[in-house]
């Protein structure tokens, strides 16, 4: 009989791993069970099609089940694992399809069972009209809501809620934008958090920060949502506020998790239990600046540790570093990027750091959409490593963003940074990039 590879979870890390371990073992058995009725597709797309950027959600799909099948591996969407017996290798799987449950053996399994909305306890959330955005469902069930609505309020100010409010703005909603904190994206630092704000502002976003929501009224479907500040009328209310890991598998069978609930692996994302790995929005990954496990739900991250560990399930060897915490992504027109770690996280940490704000243009000034960017170093004292980076602005800031990961993942400081040699033309940058502008002001800074 030959070696069999289970993949618990068929979205970004689930994929990647089945897709990989084929490749890299076409021998080996692969086998995809994935509870809802959608594989292997980019979650993050969907506020596009809500926004009607992209024609349907069919478009977000990389690969079908036939496409797998093509290639070798078996995917059974619409059936559920519920139970794993690690010492007899063997899983209870339940047919949503045909009501029926069966079991199945696995050699090598990957847990990539990614994770679920965190809705708060508030009274309401359980009326029609009220929704989250994590999967193709959601994004269906959305899409039907839209039809009919007039004023939506989201509850929380994230990357999720941020892109939403755009896109029902697009359709042509009302929208309030409720956030707990003093201001939108509350975990990066307040110099983009403003700039965020003012850009939903000017495209017709209402934003309510510093507000607690006490409960959704409505009589079995939502009408408003009231506030600590006062009632919002709504009939379509997002609940944007996280997510937490899917980890209620792996922890019955044994699977030990980490600080931050996520299922804990190492760097060839194996688990505590013998060959049994984890990838993707259940577990953790490590972060090279604050060198401790962090829980990072990204798309790009799930599919990097997917690949790592089908790899390492189909007998080869590979590793995952970890990460920096680069992201980025775009509210109307304004682009927004951070890498590493930002100001207040490096405080609360106790680290001696100054920072560096600078504004300066995306390109020459002469040139047709030069626009100014806004540029955030934080960097340690006095060694001038640079820890973190910060960006905003109209154009340019994605791309920039990676540059500034490369300097936080090597360690570099702020006089390496400062002496680079950046390729230059006017349409893409002015002579000195923003980010040797700021690294050389920084310069005054790292001994004082």
């Amino acid at each position: 009989m030959g070696k069999r590879m289970v993949v618990v979870g068929g979205v970004a890390g689930g994929a990647s791993a089945a897709a990989k371990a084929k490749r890299e073992n076409p021998e080996l058995e692969v086998v995809v069970y994935e509870k809802s009725g959608w594989v292997s597709y980019g979650a993050c797309g969907l506020p596009y099609v809500l926004s009607g950027e992209i024609p349907s959600l069919a478009k977000l799909v990389a690969r079908t089940p036939e496409e797998f099948r093509k290639q070798g591996v078996l995917v059974h969407t619409r059936h559920e694992v519920v139970d794993i017996n690690p010492h007899e290798r063997v899983l209870t799987v339940f047919d949503h399809r045909e009501g029926r449950t069966f079991q199945d053996r696995y050699d090598y399994l990957v847990l990539a069972t990614g994770a679920r909305p965190a809705i708060p306890p508030i009274p309401g959330t359980e009326q029609a009209g009220v929704y989250t955005l994590r999967s193709m469902e959601d994004g269906e069930r959305l899409l039907k809501a839209l039809e009919g609505a007039r004023r939506a309020a989201i509850l929380g100010a994230g990357y999720i809620g941020l892109e939403v409010a755009e896109a029902f703005r697009k359709r042509g909603l009302e929208v309030t934008l409720l956030e707990a904190k003093e201001r939108p994206l509350p975990h990066w630092d307040e110099e983009v958090g403003t700039l965020l704000k003012g850009e939903l502002e000017r495209h017709g976003v209402e934003v309510w920060t510093g507000v607690r929501v006490l409960a959704i009224g409505g009589a079995g479907r939502v009408e408003a949502v009231e506030t600590s500040e006062g009632v919002v009328p709504a009939d379509l209310v997002l609940v944007a506020t996280g997510v937490r890991p899917n980890t209620e598998l792996a922890q019955a069978m044994g699977v030990a998790l980490g600080p931050t609930g996520a299922i804990r692996t190492d760097a060839g994302q194996r688990t505590n239990l013998p060959e049994v790995f984890a990838a993707g929005d259940c577990c953790e990954t490590y972060h090279q600046v604050l060198e401790d496990y962090v829980h990072v739900p990204l798309g790009d991250v799930a599919n990097k540790q997917g690949r790592v560990a089908g790899l390492n399930a189909a007998g080869g060897s590979a590793s995952f570093p970890g990460i920096v915490g680069s992201q980025c992504f775009q509210v109307f027109s304004l682009e927004v990027a951070s890498t590493g770690i930002s100001e207040q996280t490096a405080r609360q940490k106790g680290w001696d750091i100054a920072t560096q704000i600078v504004e300066a243009p995306s390109k020459v000034h002469y040139m047709p959409g030069a626009s100014p960017v806004l540029l955030k170093l934080v960097f340690e004292r006095p060694t001038g490593r640079i820890l973190g980076a910060h960006m905003a602005g109209r154009e340019g800031v994605a791309r920039r963003i990676n540059t500034l990961a490369l300097a936080v993942q090597a360690r570099l400081t702020v006089q390496e940074v400062a002496r680079m040699d950046f390729a230059y033309a006017p349409p893409f940058s002015p002579p000195l990039d923003p980010i040797l502008v700021a690294a050389e002001q920084a310069l005054k800074k790292v001994s004082r």
